[in-house]
């Protein structure tokens, strides 16, 4: 699964930075910002309350 900023999270859950793994939480509908040190692509999300992982 690979996010990337501006898009709208289909879920709400944790995303991590695909370049420095930074976290960025996003609710579900919310746009998804970019990461604290300006990447735009997310390879990894969650914490997402419907799943366990």
């Amino acid at each position: 699964m690979t996010a990337k900023a501006g898009e709208k999270a289909q879920k709400t859950g944790d995303f991590y930075c695909a370049s420095c793994s930074e976290k960025v939480h996003v609710e579900e509908g919310d746009k998804i910002p970019t990461c604290p040190n300006g990447h735009k692509e997310f390879g990894t999300r969650r914490n997402e309350p419907d799943n366990k992982s």
